[in-house]
């Protein structure tokens, strides 16, 4: 369960009697997410989802987080509502953190997505981008290349004790993705953490999207490597062309790429995953001392990255043309 501040029913009650959502009648922690402490909140007026933050999110990033749910809310973008509180405020501290109310989305993740799950995915991603075009604020991605070394440093001492030989692996991928990683790509918000568990699907249509707390502005075409990572492979690495192939085709259904984009395709995967390696790893080595959390497992990356090592262009990936 990813709950790493407890929160007691007196702390829940003084903080939630700043807000107008009814009294109180049940919360439990949500074992979805390892970055923050997440807990469903089921009030007389309705449900909501109550984020404590830890880790990674800084402070000063939440305001980017909050305006961009509802500037794409307001875009006809199914996603989450900040709650404010009686003072206008949408943010708040619980426990010595911060913390957020917000709407709960109606809808279930997918354990197993296929080919349709994958189409209805690209399009979503695509509108998440065009929505984003004109939202007026600006945040770095501080998990993107130049950050993968200064993580490797934090892990190398015992990453080949997880895996034999990643250290070396790691080395190699760090050094061909610092010296081709493409840059000048169209760009603009990006949600950057687009797996299965941050996409709602009522039956066969895709609800709504959720978790924005590593949304940032980067390449487009980044946004859409993560999610061929997160999508398209099974536990064992191997991976779906026909899952990659809607997926794009989805995408490109809303947004064509630019051949500049089709033709970085291939390392924006393997950076990609290399990311995901990266903190998993970290996390993996370092979970806080009686956290109720199941950190994910690095190698799942690992075995991701074996594919993209051979993948040379795009149609490896499910891109026709």
């Amino acid at each position: 369960m990813a709950v790493y501040t407890e929160v007691s029913d007196e702390a829940l009650t003084a903080f939630l009697s700043a807000y107008e959502i009814g009294r109180l009648l049940s919360f439990k922690g949500i074992a979805e997410g390892v970055e923050n402490t997440n807990f469903f909140l089921h009030t007389t007026a309705g449900s909501y989802i109550l984020t404590l933050y830890e880790k990674r999110v800084r402070e000063d990033d939440l305001p980017f987080f909050l305006n961009l749910m509802e500037h794409l809310a307001a875009r006809g973008l199914a996603c989450p509502q900040p709650i404010r509180n009686r003072d206008g405020s949408a943010l708040g501290r619980l426990c010595g953190r911060p913390a957020v109310i917000v709407s709960f989305l109606e809808g279930v993740s997918v354990k197993r997505p296929g080919v349709h799950h994958c189409t209805e995915l690209g399009r979503a991603l695509a509108g998440l981008h065009a929505a984003g075009r004109d939202f007026g604020m600006r945040r770095d991605n501080n998990l993107s290349v130049e950050a993968w070394e200064p993580l490797f440093r934090a892990a190398a001492p015992r990453a080949d004790e997880v895996a034999a030989g990643l250290t070396a692996r790691v080395r190699d991928d760090l050094s061909v993705l610092e010296a081709g990683w493409p840059r000048g790509l169209p760009s603009g918000v990006i949600h950057a953490d687009l797996f299965t568990d941050n996409v709602f699907f009522i039956g066969d249509d895709l609800s709504g999207l959720i978790d924005f707390y590593f949304a940032c502005t980067d390449a487009f075409a980044y946004d859409l490597a993560i999610c061929l990572n997160a999508w398209c492979f099974d536990a064992e690495g191997k991976f779906h062309r026909d899952m990659g192939e809607a997926l794009i085709a989805g995408y490109e259904s809303v947004r064509p790429l630019e051949h500049a984009e089709v033709a970085a395709l291939p390392i924006l995967c393997r950076g990609a995953a290399l990311r995901f390696m990266l903190t998993r790893l970290v996390d993996w080595l370092n979970v806080p001392p009686g956290a109720l959390v199941q950190p994910k497992d690095p190698l799942e990356y690992d075995r991701r990255l074996t594919f993209h090592r051979t993948a040379t262009q795009a149609r490896d990936y499910g891109r026709a043309g």
